[in-house]
């Protein structure tokens, strides 16, 4: 779910700033996080955590799929059936926050309905709080209709830019953290949250010319808050956020924002849509953290990020998988990224992202027999 970036120094200095205290050496976690003899246990009963990154086929958005007016319980019945036909035994889904400021205790509800449609098909569910990819200028109610054959054409970012410039209203975000983590803290249906999606993503080329200058140093400020606020309400489950871009093969050349992550991360998570060699390499550098590792987003089929090439690694080191997009729909995903810059007129060859077509038909039958071989689905 990225989008091209370039580094810039005035991020590295500024973000730098904020990481004053990141002295730490990398296998030395922050204050507050778990214990890797505590995590180590929640890897055990959670076992290997396989997925995909699931919104229904039928929003263009995180908030076309929550919103009382389009929520589709009926497609997310449907839909999860088929990721238990898969052995997939958990998702990642994308929250909002004007969702909760909209109407709190409905929001709740759907989220509650959310996991009992998804337990009933043996899925346990990973949450995302913020995320700031694609559309800076997220409105609530009816959201637009799909652009035809381009990327993503409507999913937006959570805060937008107008709030993240304004550092002043953090604040505002506080009870939605707090009242969502702390509502589910309990309960076994979730498995982990994921607090902040590519936080410094610049949006290159799609929105970059309408993101905050100072967007890095920004992100970086208001995922400090967000794993405070999140801890202050001690979940059972584990607190995570991925780094995505950069390198933390080598310590010394990590991004402040990347350091910050891996240190505060109860388990840790990254995203790659790079071939098998690349991905070999993040794992073992990962390894040093001693705690377990969750890939939550990967497979991009051009890019040589594929099921039968990178699945049956992660399922032989044990680390957590959920690829990004699971059926065709409104987010159109089957459709690259580059698809912000070239015109594509029909539905490419070889899809970009997701498994079904929107009638449950599988977009290649041998992906779907090597994922059941991997998940032990018969």
């Amino acid at each position: 779910m990225r989008t091209r970036v370039r580094r810039s120094a005035a991020f590295l200095l500024t973000a730098l700033a904020l990481m004053a205290p990141a002295a730490r050496t990398a296998a030395q976690p922050a204050a507050g996080v778990w214990p890797q003899e505590k995590a180590a246990a929640w890897q055990r009963q959670a076992g290997w955590l396989v997925g995909s990154n699931y919104a229904p086929s039928t929003a263009i958005n995180q908030l076309e799929m929550w919103q009382a007016e389009t929520w589709d319980p009926q497609t997310i019945d449907r839909e999860l059936g088929w990721a238990h036909s898969l052995g997939f035994n958990s998702m990642r889904v994308f929250l909002h926050h004007l969702l909760w400021q909209q109407d709190s205790a409905g929001f709740l509800r759907r989220m509650e309905q959310f996991l009992d449609i998804a337990e009933k098909h043996d899925i346990r569910v990973m949450f995302v709080l913020f995320d700031a990819v694609w559309d800076p200028f997220p409105r609530l109610g009816p959201q637009r209709a799909p652009e035809p054959h381009l990327h993503n054409s409507g999913w937006v970012q959570s805060p937008g830019a107008e709030l993240l410039r304004d550092t002043s209203r953090y604040a505002e975000l506080e009870p939605y953290v707090k009242g969502v983590v702390g509502h589910f803290r309990n309960d076994p249906r979730v498995v982990v949250w994921d607090l902040f999606n590519e936080p410094d993503n610049l949006n290159r080329p799609a929105y970059f010319a309408l993101e905050p200058d100072n967007k890095p140093e920004l992100a970086l400020l208001l995922l400090r808050k967000t794993f405070a606020w999140a801890r202050a309400v001690n979940p059972t489950q584990p607190l995570t956020a991925a780094p995505w871009k950069g390198d933390y093969v080598e310590e010394a050349r990590m991004l402040p924002i990347t350091r910050f992550m891996l240190e505060n991360s109860d388990v840790v998570s990254f995203h790659s849509y790079d071939p098998l060699p690349a991905v070999q390499r993040q794992v073992q550098a990962l390894q040093r953290y001693g705690r377990p590792i969750l890939n939550t987003e990967y497979m991009a089929r051009p890019r040589g990020s594929t099921f039968g090439r990178i699945l049956p690694h992660f399922q032989e080191q044990g680390v957590g998988a959920y690829n990004w997009g699971f059926v065709a729909g409104d987010s159109q995903t089957i459709y690259p990224w580059d698809s912000w810059t070239r015109e594509y007129h029909a539905e490419p060859d070889l899809w970009f992202h997701d498994i079904f077509y929107a009638d449950g038909k599988a977009y290649d039958p041998a992906e779907v027999l090597l994922i059941r071989s991997l998940t032990g689905r018969k």
